[in-house]
């Protein structure tokens, strides 16, 4: 179904795996069109709750930029590199894709994620990784400064000082240090990390699915929203939320003291 990635369905778990891992899942503009379309195609699926978003092999999420496949072609044109309109037709679809998908994308990081993989692994709605991983703003290396979303995803993590030092130095952070300032969710031993994305994965898959998705569009808005209107955002939503069959099973579930079932409807 895609040349450069995985894509499967299972119990209402969709993982999607960068796969080529003979370049540290580098991101070629196949790759990008690839993530873009799997994304998509999980919204539209009804029978998909949450998404695992990963990379092939035991080394890297993704090493970023396929800088062989992208750059050599644009810089033996020109003398310079025209890569606005790259980013534009690439890179941005597919972070909005994940930011605007209604249900929750799970970062399984096994390895490194560098530069636009770094992006990549940011936009996911939890990031849970191996101890082992790394992130880095590898972009200074080669003169860029960071795009795909990084210099917004950033400072909202960790915040502006700490943002500034990494996209300036380009330095690793392993994965206890990224739990420690906020970068990810949780850093686990390599072993425990399929053990861990599993009970993740469980919880989303049966988890009322569109008040999910109404919280991470909610959530996205209040980041340059205010509070008038954040609170007319959380009434419009409710309204909604109040009319769905997730919400009238957790109501019952609650009156009758017992589990709710929720079906994701």
């Amino acid at each position: 179904m895609y040349e450069n990635l995985l894509y499967e369905v299972t119990d209402s778990v969709c993982r999607i795996t960068l796969n080529r891992p003979q370049v540290y899942n580098a991101l070629s503009p196949g790759l990008i069109q690839d993530i873009t379309s799997a994304i998509e195609a999980a919204g539209a699926d009804d029978q998909v709750r949450v998404v695992i978003l990963t990379g092939a092999g035991d080394k890297a999420f993704s090493s970023g930029a396929d800088l062989k496949e992208g750059f050599a072609k644009a810089a033996s044109a020109s003398s310079s590199l025209q890569l606005g309109d790259s980013l534009r037709s690439t890179y941005h679809p597919m972070i909005r894709a994940i930011r605007n998908l209604p249900k929750p994308v799970i970062g399984r990081i096994n390895g490194v994620a560098a530069g636009a993989g770094c992006s990549l692994a940011l936009a996911c709605d939890q990031i849970i990784c191996a101890d082992e991983a790394y992130f880095s703003q590898i972009f200074i290396n080669i003169g860029l400064m960071p795009d795909a979303g990084s210099t917004f995803f950033l400072p909202r993590l960790i915040g502006p000082q700490r943002a500034f030092e990494l996209c300036s130095t380009g330095r690793r952070v392993y994965g206890p240090e990224a739990a420690q300032m906020g970068l990810v969710s949780r850093s686990v031993p390599t072993g425990d990390l399929d053990d861990t994305i599993s009970q993740v994965v469980a919880y989303y898959a049966s988890a009322p699915t569109r008040a999910i998705g109404a919280m991470k569009k909610v959530l996205n808005q209040s980041l340059y929203s205010d509070l008038d209107h954040q609170l007319e955002q959380e009434a419009d939503n409710q309204d909604t939320l109040g009319q769905s069959a997730d919400a009238m099973e957790g109501i019952s579930a609650f009156l009758m003291k017992r589990r709710p079932n929720f079906s994701g409807k």
